[in-house]
């Protein structure tokens, strides 16, 4: 996750937290069927947890795993990586061959996903890339099999383009954070005003996503929402 979303010392936004779009005992009930992760991913999930990090919800990272699996991608791209904890699982359920690139502004982040990625002996297999996602993004060429977009919510609508035009026919894209704990079905008025510009962005990208002549997409109520898109179609 990129340093410009939306962050805060309270626990409810990270992945233990009680969601608005599903009902809280079904979450504790989902959460309760989950199984371990490696020992370091649980380490670097208590981790974050401890300092306020986020990172995705237990129920993402099935998902995740899922979609991994009935894919198998060979080229990952993540827009997002805050400490290096959603790339690393990826990492561990992608195909042994796969190769993930993932893109970090936030300096005080960086050196630490650098370090997970070393403790995890991974850093043959992702690529950390530094700066603005979206310049970023314009200077890639190669295709990729995969993307995660776990960023700043309000700049999804600005990616959008390129990211669109790096995903392969039949890719997948996930956009994680789409409903904003419910928030996406109130008038923007309803809304508070501090968050009414990526209120409104949100819903822009999700009506793109589901319009945009080149995808097919579904919009789930998990976690905090999840958009999963597929490219049906070159351009």
């Amino acid at each position: 996750m990129e340093e410009d979303k939306e962050k805060t010392n309270d626990s409810s936004d990270y992945y233990g937290c009680v969601d608005m779009i599903v009902d809280e005992r079904m979450v504790a009930f989902i959460h309760s069927l989950e199984t371990e992760n490696s020992e370091l991913l649980e380490t670097i999930e208590k981790e974050a947890l401890d300092t306020f990090v986020p990172i995705i919800r237990k129920e993402m990272q099935s998902f995740l795993k899922v979609i991994l699996a009935i894919k198998k991608p060979k080229r990952i791209l993540e827009v997002g990586t805050a400490i290096g904890f959603s790339a690393l699982l990826m990492s561990e359920y992608a195909p042994k061959d796969c190769r993930i690139t993932t893109i970090e502004k936030y300096e005080k982040r960086i050196p630490i996903a650098k370090e997970n990625f070393k403790r995890a002996e991974k850093e043959e297999q992702i690529t950390l890339l530094e700066g603005d996602a979206l310049e970023i993004l314009k200077g890639l060429e190669e295709p990729y099999d995969l993307i995660f977009m776990d960023a700043a919510k309000g700049q999804y609508i600005y990616y959008m383009p390129e990211v669109v035009r790096l995903l392969q026919k039949d890719g997948v894209l996930i956009s994680d954070n789409v409903l904003q704990d419910g928030d996406i079905i109130e008038s923007r008025f309803a809304v508070e005003r501090r968050n009414r510009t990526i209120h409104s962005r949100m819903r822009e990208y999700l009506y793109e996503l589901k319009h945009h002549k080149l995808l097919e997409t579904s919009i789930i109520p998990l976690g905090d929402g999840v958009a999963l898109s597929t490219k049906v179609r070159e351009d």
